[in-house]
């Protein structure tokens, strides 16, 4: 096993630094030319950052991994005394913290700040954190208080990376890889986590503070949408629909609030419970919600329940811009292209914008025989 730094060296550095510990330093480059860095990402609402120190190749190309960096533990003669990783970066610590529970190679990993190390290997690298994050690189290293190891196969590059860095890469909605790159070799691993879980578990928290303050049903209504559009946590979600609704929190008199509060129930098999909420929900609707409603009923193949939401809306607020594309949408639907092509025809001198080119579109597609819905 080959040594990091010569003990000696490293005393006659670490008196050094307490030397000067109390007294007030101005602020210089990083040791060694070492640039500090810090990369982070959000991986659904969970934040992962990573703070490091970017160490240079500096004219050693073909002499970092397995010399520089040695294969697998070290003994560095100071500190713990225990066979250490690498640092993964320079100097100090490499750090990353995520701020809810993640899994790291499909393995668990609760939320929380870890010192980052790595055991080189050729084949198969170990990636370890540890519950220390705080100590002087990886001289204090102290396997007990790892938290997690898992194993991944670092990946040549066919370019050459001068300072090494860390990137986010293959993002989806609930994961992402970071890769560690330096020289002609980079070390992936995946980090993913439970979004649906975690952003539940984040309402769960925001509605105990601020945001479930008397007056405001947007934040309960918010939440139990989510579980409505995402079909779990169904009890709660009716729970956080009913607040929404409520007196105390304003949302009595609210379209949006009592039609989350009937897609509930609707979903929870409680039918008449779900109607009764849906005509209250009418009650306080308006043009462009009753138009933006019973398209959603056209998208769900309902569209003999679209039409009908279409022309209770019309009798509500007859010939605006959103109940006259809306019978003409609800006509589409039914098939009847010629009736709603009147009703597009109608809507055409009331668009502006956006709007109007839309209508154009959809008077088209009528024109040819088309469902303007498609």
């Amino acid at each position: 096993m080959k040594s990091f730094l010569k003990p000696a060296v490293f005393i006659f550095f670490l008196q050094f630094l307490l030397g000067i510990s109390g007294i007030a330093q101005l602020k210089s480059l990083p040791r060694g030319g070492n640039k500090r860095a810090m990369v982070s990402e959000e991986i659904g609402i969970t934040n992962v950052s990573i703070n490091y120190s970017r160490p240079g190749v500096k004219h050693r190309e073909g002499h970092i991994w397995g010399e520089l960096i040695p294969t697998g533990f070290s003994q560095l003669g100071y500190g713990a005394k225990n066979p250490a990783p690498w640092r993964a970066g320079a100097n100090e610590n490499t750090i990353i913290e995520f701020s809810t529970d993640v899994k790291v190679e499909g393995k668990e990993l609760p939320a929380g700040r870890y010192g980052f190390f790595v055991a080189y290997n050729p084949d198969e690298c170990m990636l370890i954190f540890s519950k220390n994050s705080t100590s002087w690189g990886n001289f204090f290293y102290d396997s007990t208080e790892d938290a997690l190891r898992v194993k991944v196969k670092p990946v040549k590059m066919d370019k050459s990376v001068e300072w090494l860095k860390y990137e986010f890469a293959d993002q989806t909605s609930s994961t992402a890889t970071v890769q560690l790159q330096w020289e002609q070799l980079m070390i992936p691993f995946t980090i993913s986590v439970d979004v649906v879980k975690t952003q539940i578990a984040s309402f769960r928290k925001e509605l105990r503070g601020d945001k479930a303050l008397p007056g405001y049903w947007q934040p309960w209504n918010q939440a139990a949408a989510y579980c409505l559009a995402n079909h779990t946590n169904l009890e709660e979600a009716l729970s956080w629909a009913d607040s929404a609704t409520s007196s105390i929190f304003g949302g009595t008199r609210n379209f949006e609030s009592w039609q989350t509060r009937a897609a509930i129930l609707d979903t929870m098999g409680r039918k008449s419970e779900a109607k009764e909420a849906l005509k209250t929900a009418f009650l306080y609707i308006d043009d462009l919600q009753g138009y933006l409603y019973g398209c959603n009923l056209v998208n769900a193949k309902r569209p003999q329940e679209a039409f009908e939401v279409f022309k209770m809306i019309y009798d509500k607020f007859p010939n605006t811009l959103f109940t006259n594309i809306g019978m003409a949408t609800g006509y589409s639907a039914l098939g009847d292209y010629k009736k709603a092509l009147e009703w597009a025809l109608k809507a055409r001198p009331q668009a502006r914008g956006g709007n109007k080119i839309e209508i154009e579109r959809n008077i088209r597609d009528l024109q040819n025989g088309r469902d303007m819905n498609n």
